[in-house]
């Protein structure tokens, strides 16, 4: 059952939570900051993003669920303004196949509807046909972790899901009783979005790798629901059976749909062909837009610029194939801030967009999917708000809504092509 509480709630939490953030008070000076960002009045809705090479996608995680944080990047990504404050700043949010969670980036969008008038991106859930590095988990017992260990873990997780305090318990011994201090915590489950980044590092290899596939029977009832409008599909793009099993689980509901996604990895040569099977066994039943998301290298976006050359590679590769089936592509896997200048490089991406050009001007890939590096760039702020506050909403909280905002922004900017607050373009 959910809570509600208010802006001058202050609730303390490790573990997830279901909230339900019951009153909003947007302040006057963010609906102002908004204003002056400098974006054009466009209107383009998510279908048209895409028709126009403009579309960006937050990816929230297929395994994040910390409900607090996704609400609170749900909001901030959905913001953007002009004069008539019509422009959205994602056209889609894609999050983990969870009743929870699909709660959680829908209050995060009506929140940001509230503080100004805009559309509404779309909400994508994810789905995996086999084994998956984006569903999978991280797990030890803290407890079999030596004292002395430094926890390169820890430093080497950039979602802060691993956490050592410690908490004292009391021992009765013949003389009395003492205080020992045990470990508490390890993997902060709802945290955790599998990068995998904690397996090498840790120096007595105690963390253990827990893989998972999401029920594609609860998954088709989802996609019936009004929360959501789009569904992606993770493959490993090795073979197509069972591909075909998950999706004739899901074919019945694929009518509500407004976007079929298929993220597929860099197979190779093997790429194109199977790309062109699975279109023939979705085609039957597809009503929808249908879009390839390649990812490059997953969950690395965070890294560093080097990251996103592995998914440029990959969209020229596919680019450049004349047997690739029907579907927008788009990019993923390494995404960050310096994505959208390797892609212009290689031509692969327009430089100007406005929503009454033609769809004949369509660039090769028509959008970019930003997952570690958005949450990164935000998540900073969060986790700032977090230590002052405790668990809130952000728009209680305008300083930290506003730096949110100009960090979302310079990311976003340079897709939507829109001037950022420095006066530079972007």
């Amino acid at each position: 059952m959910a809570t509600s509480f208010y802006c001058s709630s202050a609730i303390h939490t490790q573990h997830q939570v279901n909230v339900s953030f019951g009153s909003k008070n947007p302040l006057q000076n963010v609906k102002n900051l908004i204003k002056s960002f400098g974006i054009p009045s466009k209107s383009c809705s998510p279908h048209v993003s895409l028709q126009q090479g403009n579309w960006v996608k937050l990816i929230c995680g297929a395994s994040f669920e910390d409900v607090v944080d996704i609400r609170n990047l749900s909001l901030v990504y959905t913001l953007a303004g002009g004069k008539d404050a019509k422009l959205i700043i994602v056209d889609c949010i894609d999050c983990a196949a969870d009743p929870s969670v699909i709660n959680a980036v829908n209050e995060g969008i009506e929140t940001a509807r509230e503080i100004v008038s805009i559309r509404r991106p779309w909400v994508m859930i994810s789905v995996n046909d086999d084994e998956d590095l984006h569903f999978r988990k991280a797990e030890f017992d803290p407890e079999d972790c030596p004292s002395d260990c430094s926890r390169p873990c820890e430093n080497v997780c950039p979602a802060n899901a691993i956490s050592f305090e410690r908490e004292n318990s009391t021992m009765e011994v013949p003389f009395g009783s003492y205080q020992k201090a045990k470990p508490k915590g390890g993997v902060i489950t709802e945290r955790c979005y599998g990068c995998g980044r904690c397996f090498p590092v840790c120096p007595y290899d105690k963390i253990r790798e827990i893989t998972y596939v999401r029920d594609a029977m609860a998954t088709a009832e989802l996609l019936k629901t009004n929360d959501v409008d789009a569904v992606e599909i993770h493959t490993s793009g090795r073979q197509t059976n069972l591909f075909k099993e998950l999706w004739d689980d899901l074919a019945n509901s694929v009518k509500y749909l407004r976007l079929v996604a298929v993220s597929l990895p860099d197979t190779g040569d093997a790429t194109i062909s199977t790309m062109n099977q699975m279109y023939a066994i979705m085609e039957p039943h597809l009503s929808c837009f249908n879009l390839w998301q390649l990812d490059g290298r997953p969950m690395s976006g965070d890294i560093g610029r080097g990251a996103t050359r592995e998914s440029i590679a990959f969209a020229v590769r596919v680019a450049a194939s004349s047997e690739r089936p029907p579907g927008f592509l788009q990019l993923a896997g390494g995404t960050n801030v310096h994505t959208v200048d390797g892609l212009k490089k290689r031509g692969l991406f327009r430089t100007h967009i406005t929503c009454a050009e033609p769809n004949h001007l369509q660039s090769l890939i028509v959008g970019i999917a930003y997952g570690g590096y958005a949450r990164k760039i935000v998540g900073r702020v969060l986790s700032s708000m977090g230590s002052e506050n405790g668990v809130t909403g952000i728009e209680c909280h305008a300083e930290h809504l506003l730096k949110a905002l100009k960090e979302a922004l310079h990311l976003v900017g340079s897709v939507k092509s829109y001037n950022h607050p420095d006066g530079m373009q972007r």
